[in-house]
């Protein structure tokens, strides 16, 4: 009994030294945060609303945030809030610029089944001209691993197959932290990019090693056929 007491008595003297550093700990954090920049308050969003920081890049109504790849009128159409992939009409941008940035875009393929592997819904989200983030109908759709949906086209497969079937709305939430730079122009910093798929994780922190396209075009911009649609957001980080 005498020993079980010690023993008692030995566990209760480590938990209260503990809670004793913990709370000493707690406390110099406490006080460093002090010293650190306070964060902005905002108002998240709530179902397809945006965050009150957010930049509105489509809502719906028109293409204002839009321009085809020679800077004019984006010549997709607009259907039942939704932006839709006209055939023909070329690919259209944002017509602001961005760097380190948060995205959330919903995107739906073509509920008509058509065609096999690549040629089934395939679109892509490009991020500085050069990033691809590929856009594709990947529902009992085999084709090569980094060139289906949530793919880094050509660079990272997607962890897991997270998509619905065809003609169900999908959305991604990317975070994209562009590349840096030296002062003679060589890279300092690769860029890097977070991405969920209808809430699942496919890319987490991936380095982007270079171009994954094979063109170089304008910013930021969608590529065709899917349709895209109310809220398109822009978070500048």
């Amino acid at each position: 009994m005498g020993k079980n007491k010690d023993s008692i008595n030995r566990i209760l003297i480590t938990i209260l030294v503990s809670v004793v550093v913990t709370f000493n700990a707690v406390s110099q954090t406490e006080k460093k945060d002090q010293t650190r920049a306070e964060p902005k308050v905002i108002t998240p969003g709530i179902g397809t609303s945006a965050p009150s920081d957010a930049i509105v890049l489509f809502d719906g109504t028109s293409f204002s945030q839009w321009c085809d790849g020679k800077g004019g009128e984006a010549k997709w159409k607009l259907e039942n809030g939704a932006m839709t992939v006209v055939k023909g009409a070329g690919d259209i941008y944002t017509k602001q610029s961005f760097g380190d940035c948060q995205l959330h875009i919903e995107w739906q393929s073509p509920e008509t089944i058509a065609g096999e592997g690549q040629t089934r819904g395939n679109s892509g989200v490009i991020f500085q001209k050069r990033y691809e983030l590929q856009v594709l109908d990947s529902y009992s759709n085999p084709t090569y691993f980094d060139g289906q949906a949530g793919s880094i086209y050509n660079q990272s497969p997607p962890l897991v197959n997270a998509c619905r079937k065809p003609g169900e709305w999908q959305s991604y939430d990317v975070v994209f932290m562009a590349p840096r730079y030296n002062s003679d122009s060589t890279l300092k910093i690769p860029p890097r990019i977070t991405v969920f798929q209808n809430g699942v994780l496919m890319q987490n922190n991936f380095v982007i090693k270079g171009v994954t396209m094979p063109r170089v075009t304008f910013d930021a911009y969608f590529k065709g056929p899917s349709n895209y649609r109310t809220t398109v957001t822009m978070e500048t980080l």
